[in-house]
């Protein structure tokens, strides 16, 4: 289903808020080097999946969604008060791993290139 204009502009605007308050007023170490990379808000405002991105291994991941777990009261109060909506939606928040994906992709066909590129060299 197509987001309405109106749940584009409330994502737009709780991305860039929650990027605000992750960097001022959340103390949890585990979410210093989170970036918010989208957040999709369902066409009733209700729900909204926001995705995160951060650097390190499984474990990582892991700690980053179990501090977003504990804060996620915190800023969904902080949130409330600055997007002024009528309800705030509910938030879940979600590793998004499009940016391991492409890194995957890219060392691919790099690894291609590199194997193309030797048996077609020209010979002198």
């Amino acid at each position: 289903m197509k987001a309405s204009p109106r749940s584009e502009r409330v994502s737009r605007h709780i991305r860039s808020t929650l990027a605000e308050i992750l960097q001022r007023h959340v103390k949890d170490p585990r979410l210093k080097l989170v970036t918010i990379t989208s957040v999709d808000v369902s066409p009733d405002l209700r729900q909204a999946k926001i995705y995160f991105a951060t650097t390190g291994d499984d474990e990582k991941i892991q700690r980053v969604q179990e501090g977003f777990k504990k804060a996620r009261p915190y800023i969904k109060r902080l949130l409330g008060r600055e997007l002024g909506l009528r309800y705030m939606p509910d938030i879940r928040f979600y590793y998004d791993d499009s940016l391991d994906y492409g890194a995957r992709m890219e060392a691919l066909f790099r690894s291609i290139g590199e194997a193309d590129g030797h048996r077609h060299r020209p010979t002198d």
